[in-house]
């Protein structure tokens, strides 16, 4: 029985290694850049900083590179339960 389990664990060790490498690999594909997050702090706007306090930094991050990007601006829509402002693009003609 014991040789079964001095044979099985070290298996078992690797095969987590190997899905632990792949869920690290999506991650950092993923994950937020310091950087990105220094040049957003230094650079925010007040609408952008309520987004990072109200809904955290992925919505933040997300406003900051459409600004940066240069993003044509739609019409404002105003939701009535007092939410940050969103804007929705103009159909093109």
């Amino acid at each position: 029985m014991t040789v079964w389990f001095v044979f099985a664990v070290p298996f078992v060790v690797m095969f987590f290694a190997l899905f632990m490498e792949r869920v690290e690999n999506r991650l950092r594909h993923v994950a937020v850049q310091e950087d990105e997050v220094e040049e957003f702090l230094e650079s925010a706007r007040p609408n952008e900083v309520q987004a990072l306090y109200g809904h955290g930094i992925g919505r933040a991050l997300e406003l900051f590179r459409l600004r940066r990007r240069g993003k044509p601006r739609g019409r404002r829509v105003v939701d009535p339960m007092n939410q940050p402002t969103v804007r929705i693009p103009r159909p093109k003609r």
